[in-house]
């Protein structure tokens, strides 16, 4: 039984969650803050985050970058908020998803399966691929460049293992959100180049001449060599 730890202000979106996460037979913690909800992410152990972005004594980006530093585990971002902005930190930030209130369950949960889907079909591989200075080990789900380690947010990792299991293939923006994502995610693309960005910073010697990652102008990434 999956994990679901929920983050919400609002009594009647935790209530709610409560009954529509349970009778999907998952596990459910909730919580009002960011204290409390910190508390039960080291004791309960989620297997997903489900986090509203306005909380009373901490933001939800805050919150987010709190998690994701302790771990690797997908995070969907439920918010009232609709600015593009807010999305983009989010997904800077590490954020696997984000979600607008009032939202369908029918969708919340179908992306909630989605991921969860996905990070079990990878916890079944025995593999390592290695890239020049670079090492993705998915057994452990860990990387290395030169042998050091390199942290990455769940999403960063999850889209280097497509790139990974991958060489030399070009792949399109969308076919990246159907790979990494699990579905349309949000209809916008830009969720791959931010995710891009963040990787390179990390795995590149030099992000604006990448080695691994490489830009295929007018379609997509590929990576690795020709």
């Amino acid at each position: 039984m999956h994990k679901i730890l929920v983050v919400d202000d609002e009594q009647a979106i935790r209530d709610l969650l409560e009954i529509v996460l349970k009778r999907e037979q998952f596990q459910v913690a909730a919580a009002s803050d960011g204290k409390s909800a910190m508390a039960l992410f080291d004791s309960f152990n989620p297997d997903l985050v489900l986090l509203d972005l306005m909380l009373p004594d901490k933001s939800g980006h805050d919150l987010c970058r709190e998690m994701t530093n302790r771990r690797k585990v997908p995070i969907i971002m439920l918010t009232a908020k609709n600015d593009v902005i807010d999305k983009v930190l989010g997904l800077e930030l590490g954020a696997d998803d984000y979600i607008t209130k009032p939202f369908d369950t029918r969708e919340l949960i179908a992306r909630i399966k989605a991921v969860l889907r996905r990070l079990q079909k990878n916890e079944g591989d025995k593999k390592v691929f290695r890239h020049l200075d670079l090492e993705v080990d998915l057994e452990n789900r860990t990387v290395t460049k030169n042998g050091k380690p390199v942290e990455l947010t769940l999403k960063e990792y999850e889209l280097l293992e497509v790139f990974a299991r991958n060489p030399r293939k070009v792949f399109s923006r969308e076919e990246l959100l159907q790979q990494a994502w699990g579905y349309d995610f949000m209809g916008d693309t830009r969720a791959v180049d931010i995710c891009v960005t963040r990787l390179r910073k990390k795995i590149e010697d030099n992000s604006s001449n990448p080695r691994h990652i490489i830009t295929v102008y007018g379609f997509g990434y590929r990576f690795g060599g020709v």
